[in-house]
């Protein structure tokens, strides 16, 4: 009783209170919008210096540069990746489909953009694998519909020394209008990249959207798309680049229809270079702590590879695959060609996002590492222009890497100083070391960038793992590895964002139901098939529903409140409609029924149920929203319960779903009920339910 005169005392007070606090906040937030807006519209050499400052991020933080502390570091991180990443930009040529020279392109631009506008100070941005090898499937599909071949071991197009004095076959020029294109198409709209559009509009909340299942699932599977694309250079067979879905099954199929025409020179050359870079690597992860930077396996690979091939004439003797007259010097800038950005539009939007994705992922967890912040909208931004600038210049898309960040944190990286350095080893290829790699054979690429990815295969011996720790997330991590290999990375990421919302969504409609048990000598309320020695309440029911509640879980909702209290409302209702029907019938003196049964005997059979309870309690703790069809839901059980005088009380309710409820008109006209309907926790409901004086059922006769 004295929680009860509490209540009422305290309820129109709070109410009162809250009501004017809104009308309050409506004139604040009122007034704040106005003066936001003419600030947001003024223009002073203050606003315009912040946003230069914010749009070129190295302008607040290297004329802060600690010199002394931090070029050591960064110098030799930067020529590590450097070394790193000219083999890696020469092999993963292959999976773009493109001259070596491109991705030498796209190495050297990125990192020089990147050092200007992006605000993570140790990730490597350049060229990655599945950015490749989504690349690649564009620059296939449009050479086809041009009528080109697409045998890898065409005559090149490129002759001896410097792109400024040699001719270009229309494959070649084709190929370069392909790659511009594909990574700049939305140049006639608005700076022509998505990812400055997701910028502009404060899209970088999207990358929420991608889990981490959906994500690993999505490496895998492209994974497995880039080592199959990769065996016919390892065993030295022709064979068509296959196109379209199931790109996987087909060419697996190609390989073994080819395999007698496999070349030896390729095959020991491969498994001499898989056998050695394994090697190296296993040695370098387990002694990694002893060593200051990793070794360059890669590059000593390609060089030894290099001079055997070349004074060995496997190319002349073998008929083995090399890369060819790789030209030096830059091509000049070429504005691409608009009616290849349409066709190519819907390709680049995958790109985009996969692109920003991991860009900003490796940004945060280094971030969370080094204790710093990143800006996801200016990450967008930088990835932007790393695809807007380089496009001129015949470059492709580009995302950061995980395996080059991880060097790069590992030899000492400080700041994006060690990108221009890495930028520079570059430009050294470009400008005079590119033609001696003419005699390297495309097999040791292969092994390269196969080898690479040993990181997202070894995702296999994690299922058991992550099975036992969450089996839905193994489920989406199965759909999109299967989707992303067996139709197509594009098509797989799609059905991974899908099918993880389909689980979310699934997840609700079927949540976890239960009824509270009291802990004994407490004011605290558990589940009691969870929990062993609770208690339960005399005559009340207390029901938990661990989701929102909104029009797709209604229906489950009232089957499992139905269920766990053993009383259907409608049914019992109707029972007892029946009963005093069939009891008036026996008055009159009908005693005869159309069963045939005697009405004593079906009276009998009608006599209305005895609730073992006289209060509900619901749960809401778990309830974060509700939607119009779940407030009618609670008004519902309220309306069916009442009828069964039973009272249904609701506890812990948060303030979204109070407001919802006020405004359904759950607590009648000016909420007069409230305090005798909402309660702050269970205790005080159940508390409640046993003070108040419940209205006697009636007795059946």
């Amino acid at each position: 009783k004295s929680t009860s005169i509490w209540r009422l005392q305290i309820f129109p007070v709070l109410m009162y209170q809250k009501t004017d606090m809104q009308e309050n906040h409506r004139k604040h937030h009122c007034v704040f919008m106005l003066a936001k807006l003419r600030k947001s519209c003024s223009c002073t050499p203050k606003k315009l210096k912040n946003f230069v400052m914010d749009f070129l991020p190295v302008l607040r933080w290297l004329p802060k540069y600690q010199w002394k502390e931090y070029i050591w570091g960064d110098v030799m991180s930067g020529l590590v990746i450097g070394i790193i990443l000219v083999p890696q930009a020469i092999a993963y040529s292959l999976l773009a489909g493109l001259k070596p020279i491109y991705s030498l392109y796209t190495s050297f631009f990125a990192n020089i953009i990147y050092f200007l506008m992006g605000t993570s100070r140790h990730v490597s941005v350049g060229i990655f694998s599945l950015i490749s090898l989504m690349v690649g499937q564009v620059v296939d599909r449009e050479l086809l519909l041009a009528g080109f071949d697409l045998n890898d071991d065409a005559p090149s197009a490129w002759g001896e020394g410097s792109l400024q004095n040699d001719s270009q076959s229309n494959s070649t020029a084709f190929n370069l209008t392909v790659v511009s294109g594909c990574s700049s198409f939305f140049f006639f709209f608005i700076s022509m990249s998505p990812q400055v559009l997701m910028g502009i509009f404060r899209l970088g909340f999207v990358s929420m959207y991608l889990s981490e299942s959906v994500l690993d699932g999505f490496a895998t599977g492209a994974s497995l798309t880039i080592l199959t694309a990769q065996v016919k250079y390892l065993i030295g067979i022709k064979i068509p680049r296959s196109q379209g879905h199931g790109m996987l099954v087909i060419t697996w199929i190609n390989i073994f229809r080819n395999i007698s025409q496999a070349n030896l020179c390729d095959v020991i050359t491969s498994a001499i270079c898989i056998m050695v870079l394994v090697t190296a690597k296993e040695l370098g992860d387990r002694y990694k702590h002893k060593l200051k930077f990793p070794l360059p396996t890669e590059l000593v690979v390609i060089v030894v590879a290099t001079l055997v091939s070349h004074y060995g004439k496997l190319n002349e003797v073998y008929a083995s695959s090399v890369s060819g007259a790789i030209p030096t010097g830059f091509i000049p800038p070429k504005v691409p060609h608009f009616n290849l950005m349409l066709r190519v539009a819907v390709d680049a939007l995958p790109l985009a996002v996969v692109s920003f994705v991991f860009t900003v992922s490796l940004s945060e967890m280094c971030a969370k590492k080094y204790a710093y912040t990143i800006r996801a909208n200016q990450e967008m931004f930088a990835v932007g222009f790393c695809n807007i600038i380089p496009s001129f210049f015949h470059s492709f898309a580009t995302s950061a890497a995980l395996a080059k960040t991880l060097v790069k944190t590992s030899t000492g990286c400080q700041t994006q100083v060690s990108g221009v350095i890495s930028a520079m080893v570059v430009l050294l290829v470009l400008l005079f070391l590119a033609p001696l790699f003419y005699s390297l054979q495309k097999c040791v690429l292969a092994c390269i960038i196969i080898v690479s990815l040993r990181g997202a295969l070894r995702k296999f011996q994690d299922v058991p793992a992550r099975y036992h720790v969450n089996k839905v997330d193994t489920l989406i991590w199965v759909v999109t590895m299967s989707a992303s290999a067996l139709i197509s990375t594009e098509i797989g990421l799609l059905v991974g964002i899908v099918f993880s919302m389909l689980c979310i969504i699934v997840r609700t409609q079927k949540p976890r139901t239960t009824l509270l048990g009291q802990i004994q000598n407490t004011s605290f309320y558990e589940d009691d098939l969870e929990y062993e020695n609770l208690s339960s309440v005399p005559k009340v029911k207390i029901f938990r529903f661990e989701a929102p509640l909104y029009y797709a879980n209604r229906n489950y909702f009232l089957k499992s409140l139905y269920r766990l209290t053993n009383l259907d409302p409608n049914l019992e209702a109707a029972r007892r409609k029946k009963y005093e029907k069939e009891k008036q019938n026996l008055k009159k003196g009908d005693h005869t029924t159309a069963n045939g049964l005697g009405m004593r005997e079906t009276t009998l059979q009608l006599v209305p149920k005895q609730n073992d309870f006289q209060a509900l309690v619901v749960d809401c703790s778990s309830i974060s929203f509700l939607d119009t069809t779940g407030v009618n839901t609670l008004k519902e059980i309220l309306k069916d319960y009442k009828d069964l005088n039973i009272s249904v009380l609701l506890a812990c309710c948060n303030p979204s779903v109070t407001d919802s409820l006020k405004r359904g008109g759950y607590f009648g006209k000016d909420c007069g009920s409230m305090q005798e309907m909402l309660f702050y926790s269970i205790h005080n409901a159940v508390q409640f339910a046993k003070d108040q004086k419940l209205p006697k059922q009636e007795k059946s006769g």
